[in-house]
């Protein structure tokens, strides 16, 4: 019985140290790719993502809205913060994905949609995640494939999130998200300079 009571008493303790553990090995990372809905759910197809939350980042102003934003009132672009288990999957492959995933190639637009808020650029948060994007930046600069590529590298301010209705947009309104993406041209155009890459998760032997 003292035994049996022990070990009950024990039991919140122990799921309190398991939960911490699990919280303490996922990270954040957070990316521009243009529409926040289309990055979001380019991500949310990785496995070891646990989910990523459209938002805006890069400007000084405050719980910025929707309206502001892509009117051009702030400073901020659309960006998604991706949330991991880095256990499961490394910055390094979500830094992979995420250039096949847009068009390093234009400034201040992403695909149909135009604007600085549309631009691509990766914030870093850390050294470490510093190092990894100079590094896959250098890589693809190195590598000749493109001209100039117009992807700016930050450090991590304030990620302010979106509106709800912006949020898994691409579940919620799988048609209307679709039609978008269709009419837009981000497939077409990042099959057109990605080639068999586009939109995949890890190097293509």
């Amino acid at each position: 019985m003292y035994k049996t009571i022990i070990h009950k008493a024990l039991l919140p303790a122990l799921f309190l140290g398991a939960t911490l553990q699990a919280q303490a090995r996922t990270e954040e990372a957070v990316f521009a790719g243009g529409c926040f809905w289309c990055t979001e759910s380019d991500f949310e197809k990785l496995d070891g993502v646990i989910s990523a939350e459209s938002g805006y980042t890069g400007g000084p102003e405050k719980n910025p809205t929707y309206r502001q934003v892509s009117s051009g009132r702030t400073r901020h672009i659309e960006s998604v913060r991706v949330t991991y288990d880095p256990d499961k999957v490394s910055y390094e492959t979500l830094l992979y994905t995420y250039w096949r995933s847009v068009d390093p190639t234009v400034a201040n637009k992403q695909f149909c949609d135009s604007g600085p808020h549309y631009r691509t650029a990766i914030f870093y948060k850390g050294k470490e995640q510093e190092d990894a994007a100079k590094q896959s930046l250098k890589a693809l600069q190195d590598s000749k494939r493109f001209p100039k590529i117009y992807t700016d590298l930050y450090a991590l301010g304030d990620f302010w999130p979106a509106e709800e209705y912006h949020q898994d947009y691409y579940k919620k309104n799988p048609i209307r998200y679709n039609f978008y993406r269709s009419r837009c041209g981000r497939d077409n155009r990042l099959e057109q300079i990605w080639g068999k890459e586009a939109g995949t998760h890890k190097p293509t032997p």
